[in-house]
């Protein structure tokens, strides 16, 4: 799956992820999937925030997005650029 592409459009580019714990409130499961989001009052078209979702939340948290139209697409994590360990 290409991340950084749009399928013809402007290239994104999804901020990098540093340890792979889902983002849903009180979990520390391993996350599985990445949610690329855009809140477009806030970034630029092309950029791209990162959501972890482990497997129990992935659906969740797209809905979430989604509702507020900020969901774009879901990737694989290890697919993600990965944030060096401060």
């Amino acid at each position: 799956m290409d991340v950084l592409g749009t399928g013809g459009g402007a290239a994104t580019t999804p901020d990098a992820v540093g340890e792979l714990i889902c983002s849903a409130k009180g979990c520390r499961a391993e996350a599985a999937w990445g949610l690329l989001w855009n809140n477009p009052r806030l970034h630029t078209p092309e950029r791209r925030k990162v959501w972890l979702a482990c497997d129990d939340h992935r659906e969740h948290l797209e809905r979430f997005l989604s509702a507020r139209s900020f969901w774009k697409r879901t990737v694989p994590a290890g697919e993600l650029d990965r944030q060096e360990p401060a």
